[in-house]
């Protein structure tokens, strides 16, 4: 796996040695090691001796999340975390794995399920060993029989096929156990079976019933289920069944988020050219595909089981093929690695709009046509539009996709008008379906986007130009002629100035919302959908009633902050608040109803038994006492939330920066109960860093100033307003706390130098980022953009405008830009703003609060428009 990842990231990989960064340039074999007493448990992933270095490599757990943003973009691979996690454990993914890979790369396949299962998930893997057992049944004079791909298995098969699984199953386990990775060998229980056909096969087994308990008994314990494909009968025989068919059986039961075949070859190839199929459409190709003289034996069974499974299941499910390398992408990126099988969408073409279904078509328009629903036109007006047009249609048969080219007279430029899809064609993908059949029938192709149209992005993946005047772009394909394109463009001017807004009418970025499914790749792929609409479990009881928190340490300003957004939380509620000074008087801040300041000790914690949520709102190293009285209730306790820096370095404790590392999935995952809420200036600085990291050569400077709120009310010289009169304060010049949380987080050493300015609220950072190429302003800036699209919290401004504190107290959000590149091209400037009490503190507190506690992330906040 080491070698995959330092392909995808094309140069050295940095891990965490010690107390030390150093780059580990090449591979060696995985040893498992004595973890040092000054090294955390939690921490350490696996460790790696590289000889020629000679140093031992300890990989961090959170560095693992990190990795997989080398592999896809941020918001894949936090999209694809968030889906995972969104689901019980047992329903994460079925991988089946070849008996080959078991034999030749058995060592990258076991690193490649580690990798998984340090992010929090529980595959269910269930293997083959064909080409063990033929080499023993060689060995012992038996000849392999097949009928059409399935395996004759007499008494004497049988016999070495037990054994030969047996054996292949111990050695996945063990070498799973070897990176520290807690594995269960199920050899039997799982499939109860009745002979196929006792004549034609003997000993092969056809799957009646799947006792999925074994498989969640073993997840609950925290061990993988490493499963063989042998079945018995009720009375306890024992029979051969085909791995990918009890792989497929176990799917159908469980309705896994993904199902996985790993082979040797990583993919299905074709038999006759030679080349890896990216993706296998069944309801347009299978029926073909079947027909191939190529599809025979164990790949036509293959095939055939997967079209059976896929007709079992909802149309969104997919099955991958993968090799163990190329395990990682396949899953957590869009563009995948391996062959993507799924039922499609059969897409049709016509001319005239009067051959489909218009009741259908009437309804995908109102419900998602822009024009439509912006009152620019009716579904009635447009379709009498078409009548004696010359035009393409293309539409699928489930009426989840429509587009329009209006060709043109002569030898001038098709144009794209319409393109509108519901997000059910967007997840499957069948957006970039239609798009691939408009490309072969049209060789050059223009459309319109309004400036601030939200699917500029989708559009400027597949253009091969563009140009913008006033407020309307251009783009286009297959088209070389400049004056061409400019005279195209000067006919829909003038066609905006009839009242005609001369633009494409496409939903897309709106049917993605929420799912962000279109990398900066071509050829995309897209996830498929939780079968059945899984819920997760949340810590509220129900949804009428209001989650009840907590708060300890309620006199500094973050605990003031934080009581007025739950005042105004529609979902939640203050249900105690403790201060030793201010005991007995009423809570001010809190409105909605009579709550007064209390002295809650540790032990009055675990008598309270109707709290959703406790804040620990205490100094650093104060507030163990009162976390392990919550702890104490067991496994079921509240969700506590640490404000301080006690618990921002284990991963006993879920860091809580939604807006990157994957975090918000694993916050909303249901099953975290303790949250470390960041530091403000260590917020600030990681997303400033965050989108640049791949990019470092080098340590980034961080200069920091704060308001003085952020010095406490403690009285201190830091927070004497005479003091800091016409005045800058700098203090923890080196190792500050945040320094290290930073770094720690971002997986890169970071200097951080903070200082007090002489106003209240408010944090300003200057960043200078050393860049390991030369890059420019713009694409900087284009660089955050996308890292943080979509992030209601983040706001990124235009290359050259710098945000000012002035501007940030009192808001909820970041404020994020400058991107001033220094003259030689290898330095940047970031600047930041973010308020200390709020997005630094109490609004990312309640943030965290609401995923953790499965309400809407964004309730109580009140974000700026």
């Amino acid at each position: 796996m080491f070698a995959a990842l330092e392909g995808a990231i094309g140069s050295p990989i940095v891990f965490v040695v010690g107390s030390q960064i150093q780059p580990i340039t090449t591979s060696s074999d995985v040893h498992a090691k004595a973890i040092p007493d000054d090294i955390s448990p939690e921490y350490v992933y696996y460790l790696r001796e590289d000889q020629e270095a000679n140093v031992t490599v300890f990989i961090m757990q959170e560095t693992i999340v990190k990795l997989l943003y080398n592999i896809g973009s941020r918001k894949e691979v936090e999209q694809y975390l968030r889906h995972f996690s969104s689901v019980e454990s047992h329903q994460f993914a079925v991988i089946k794995v070849g008996g080959a890979v078991l034999t030749d790369d058995l060592d990258t396949l076991a690193s490649s399920l580690t990798f998984l299962n340090r992010v929090g998930l529980y595959p269910i893997v269930v293997h083959g060993a064909g080409p063990q057992l033929n080499r023993l049944l060689e060995e012992a004079g038996v000849e392999p029989d097949y009928i059409e791909g399935i395996r004759i298995t007499d008494a004497k098969t049988l016999e070495i096929a037990r054994k030969v699984f047996q054996e292949e199953n111990l050695r996945l386990v063990e070498a799973l156990e070897k990176l520290g990775t807690r594995a269960r060998p199920i050899n039997g229980g799982v499939f109860t079976a009745d002979y196929l056909d006792k004549d034609k096969y003997q000993y092969v087994g056809q799957i009646k019933h799947v006792n999925k308990e074994l498989v969640e008994s073993s997840i609950r314990a925290g061990a993988l289920p490493i499963l063989t494909s042998l079945a018995e009968t009720p009375s306890g025989q024992i029979l051969n069944v085909n791995a990918d068919v009890a792989a497929g059986e176990l799917a159908r039961v469980l309705e896994p988020l993904k199902i996985v075949y790993i082979n040797e070859k990583g993919g299905l190839f074709h038999g006759e050219t030679g080349k890896k199929m990216d993706v296998l459409n069944l309801d347009e190709e299978y029926e073909s595909l079947m027909k191939e003289s190529w599809v025979r034996y164990g790949t036509k069974l293959k095939i055939r089981e997967i079209h059976d499974l896929l007709m079992h299941l909802p149309r969104s499910s997919s099955v991958s093929i993968i090799s163990a390398e190329h395990l990682h992408k396949e899953l957590f990126t869009h563009s995948g690695a391996g062959t993507l099988i799924r039922r499609g969408h059969r897409v049709s073409r016509h001319t005239n709009a009067s051959k489909l279904d218009l009741d259908r078509l009437r309804i995908l328009l109102q419900d998602n046509d822009p024009d439509v629903l912006q009152g620019n036109t009716s579904v009635a007006k447009y379709l009498q539009s078409l009548e004696g047009r010359d035009v393409q249609i293309y539409s699928d048969a489930a009426f989840d996709i429509f587009a329009v080219v209006a060709k043109p007279s002569g030898d001038g430029i098709p144009f794209l008008e319409k393109f509108v899809a519901t997000k059910t064609a967007v997840l499957n993908n069948v957006t970039d379906n239609v798009w691939q059949m408009i490309k072969k029938d049209f060789e050059k192709l223009a459309w319109v986007a309004l400036k601030d149209d939200a699917n500029k992005t989708w559009y400027f993946e597949r253009a091969d130009g563009s140009y913008t005047a006033g407020d309307k772009t251009l783009f286009w394909y297959g088209i070389d002629n400049l004056e061409s394109v400019q005279g195209y463009l000067r006919h829909f001017s003038e066609a905006a100035q009839h009242g005609q807004s001369g633009a494409t009418s496409s939903n897309i970025a709106a049917a993605s919302a929420g799912a962000p499914l279109f990398s900066t790749a071509r050829g995309v792929r897209s996830f498929s959908t939780v079968p059945g609409g899984q819920q997760r479990r949340g810590f509220t009881t129900t949804s009428s009633s209001r989650a009840r928190i907590g708060l300890i340490g309620a006199r500094g300003y973050t605990g003031q902050e934080l009581i007025k957004l739950i005042d105004n939380h529609p979902n939640a509620e203050l249900a105690y608040v403790s201060s030793r000074e201010l005991v007995g008087k009423p809570c001010e801040y809190y409105k909605r109803s009579k709550v007064t300041y209390s002295n809650l000790s540790p032990e009055d914690l675990k008598k309270v038994g109707d709290v959703d949520c406790w804040v620990m709102a205490l100094p650093n190293g104060v507030c163990k006492p009162f976390v392990d009285a919550v702890v104490s209730k067991g496994s079921e306790h509240p969700l506590v939330l640490d404000l301080s820096a006690d618990y921002r370095f284990t991963n006993e404790w879920q860091y809580g920066l939604p807006e990157l590392y994957g975090h918000r999935a694993k916050l909303s995952a249901g099953n975290v109960r303790k949250v470390s809420n960041p530091g403000c200036y260590a917020t600030g600085s990681q997303l400033s860093i965050a989108p640049l990291v791949k990019h470092l050569d080098g340590i980034p400077t961080v200069f920091g100033v704060s308001g003085y709120s952020g010095a406490g009310t403690k009285p201190s010289p830091k927070n004497d307003i005479n003091n800091l009169r016409d005045n800058l304060i700098p203090y923890a010049l080196t190792d500050h706390i945040h320094e290290r949380e930073v770094s720690r987080h971002v997986g890169a050493p970071v200097a951080f130098i903070p200082h007090v300015g002489q106003y209240f609220q408010g944090i300003s950072l200057t960043v200078s980022i050393p860049l390991n190429k030369t890059m420019h302003g713009n694409d900087i800036e284009e660089i955050y953009r996308e890292a943080y699209d979509g992030e209601r919290l983040v706001r990124v401004f235009k290359e050259g405008e710098i945000p000012e504190v002035k501007d940030i107290a009192g808001q909820h959000h970041v404020e994020i830009g400058g991107f001033k590149v220094h003259s030689g091209g290898k330095r940047v400037v970031v600047v930041t703003t973010i308020d200390n009490l709020l997005k630094g503190a109490a609004t990312q507190a309640l943030q965290n609060i609401n995923l953790a506690l499965g309400l809407e992330e964004f309730a109580g906040i009140p974000i700026k428009p």
